[in-house]
């Protein structure tokens, strides 16, 4: 799947008007492949899908890609918690045949909150948590919660009915993802905040270890 798609889908579907942010492995699933990508409105999402999944390209590899899939209905809409939230990745990836996997770790983190985020989480979230992180280390670039708009594109189904919020942070390797997971493990101040954590959220929050594939744009 991973060849299929640095090979033949990112360049396709940009074309078609959206923004492939970034593919990963995830290191602790290896039957997944995890992808994000952008549009710029829920109207856009709409004809950017249409166009591709009615082109030519998706027509050619489609039999191949939809062999490798067990499902592909884990999908979540998600906006920016604020302006500042968005990511931002590089302007070009490299190009096909070239580069190496980059040693980077993204860590994605989903809370599944009782509300939606904007009900008290975010606020708790950047007063209580967000400073503990970045004093153990994280390196957050991105915070993304739940859209709740009507699916634009309904071939493509999603999750719906949930209330997330998903913060994306980065560290230069296994490594130094790992000392900081268990730095933060051990943090007291960390530790005394879980009680009030657990009345925002249904479930313990879920971490995905995400390594970028060759061609991924966030790396």
């Amino acid at each position: 799947m991973i060849d299929l798609f640095d090979t033949h889908f990112l360049e396709s579907q940009e074309n078609c008007g959206m923004a492939v942010i970034g593919q990963f492995r995830d290191l602790d699933d290896p039957d997944a492949f995890v992808w994000l990508r952008g549009f710029s409105d829920m109207q856009a999402r709409h004809r950017a899908l249409a166009a591709f999944y009615d082109g030519p390209v998706w027509r050619e590899h489609r039999n191949a890609a939809n062999a490798t899939m067990i499902d592909s209905d884990d999908v979540l809409l998600l906006h920016p918690a604020s302006e500042a939230d968005g990511f931002v990745p590089p302007a070009a990836r490299p190009a096909k045949g070239t580069g190496v996997p980059a040693p980077a770790i993204f860590q994605a983190v989903t809370y599944k909150l009782k509300a939606p985020a904007e009900a008290g989480f975010l606020a708790f979230y950047e007063d209580m948590l967000d400073p503990l992180l970045r004093a153990v280390g994280d390196k957050r670039i991105a915070l993304f919660v739940s859209e709740h708009s009507d699916n634009s594109f309904t071939r493509l189904p999603v999750r719906s009915g949930e209330n997330v919020a998903i913060v994306f942070s980065r560290f230069a390797d296994a490594a130094a993802h790992g000392a900081f997971s268990k730095a933060l493990g051990s943090n007291p101040a960390w530790l005394a905040t879980q009680e009030k954590l657990s009345a925002y959220t249904v479930d313990p929050p879920s971490i995905a270890r995400l390594s970028p594939t060759t061609r991924s744009l966030l790396r």
